[in-house]
């Protein structure tokens, strides 16, 4: 059976709660250090969400698009949301939406395939900057006026020989909710003409 590497046995022990104090000798080729934070860095404050509606205001008993636009600090990097290896912590977007509204797909990006000095082979992952969209829908009795669903990122920053705890992100997707007939016109063009893939 193959040995698992120094650094997904750390990552396993961290994602099940387990913190593990960073060793102050360096890396080897194979192996990350696995800390509790980058300096004054901390997993958190290396992304930066934005979220945005791809209608003006959202007709009752429409379908729309939230898309949660994320910038990751140059140098690290976050698992995509299918993995390489399976003891790789995935990059997911959840959303609990309140009454009137659903979530009919979640849509993430494929990630790139990309070697760094811990991994035998490239593994997939973000970096950059990352979009992930949610296809929603108000039910026609969605109450008018301003709404918000609540969505949670979830994922693992890395850089070159250091991996930071799995962390939880809370956005706030916010948006207005008009009455059913009303005409929907779009927005952010940019951002909803391309669609990502699951």
């Amino acid at each position: 059976m193959k040995r698992m590497s120094a650094f997904a046995a750390a990552v396993l022990i961290v994602a099940s709660g387990a913190g593990i104090a960073p060793r102050n000798a360096s890396s080897r080729a194979g192996e990350a250090r696995v800390v509790q934070s980058a300096g004054s860095q901390t997993a958190a404050s290396l992304v930066k969400p934005q979220t945005f509606i791809s209608l003006e205001a959202v007709p009752q008993g429409k379908q729309f698009e939230a898309a949660v636009v994320v910038a990751i600090q140059q140098g690290y990097h976050m698992n995509s949301h299918t993995p390489s290896e399976a003891y790789l912590i995935p990059t997911t977007l959840t959303a609990t939406p309140p009454a009137g509204f659903k979530v009919v797909d979640t849509m993430y990006p494929p990630g790139k395939q990309i070697k760094f000095q811990f991994s035998e082979k490239p593994l997939d992952v973000y970096s950059g900057s990352v979009t992930v969209k949610l296809k929603l829908a108000a039910d026609a009795s969605a109450p008018v006026g301003a709404a918000t669903i609540p969505v949670v990122l979830r994922y693992q920053a890395c850089n070159e020989t250091t991996c930071l705890p799995p962390t939880k992100v809370p956005i706030d997707v916010k948006f207005s909710v008009a009455a059913a007939g009303t005409a929907a016109h779009p927005a952010h063009a940019d951002i909803f003409a391309s669609k990502a893939a699951k």
